[in-house]
């Protein structure tokens, strides 16, 4: 995946900006991003303050780690599984 070059809280301060009364134009122009990604940002991070987008960030990383134990979990499970099926 590729990564962002502003971090949560530069792309929180940019959307703050554009709460305070700046044009999304403008500030796609400023900042050298494009209104798209600018309004992507919106979607994703609107209303939210910083310490929540780090609390979202976290969440986030732990639901990653889960997933890949529960899949390691589920492979060691179908692996024994054909192991007990078959007669020696």
């Amino acid at each position: 995946m590729k990564r962002s070059r502003f971090s949560e809280e530069q792309i929180i301060g940019i959307l703050k900006e554009h709460q305070a009364g700046l044009s999304a134009a403008e500030l796609c122009r400023k900042h050298g991003v494009s209104e798209p990604t600018f309004y992507k940002w919106r979607s994703k991070f609107g209303g939210l303050e910083v310490s929540d987008a780090k609390r979202l960030k976290a969440l986030e990383e732990e639901n990653a780690k889960l997933k890949k134990l529960l899949a390691e979990s589920m492979l060691d499970v179908s692996t024994l599984r054909e192991m007990l099926g078959k007669n020696f």
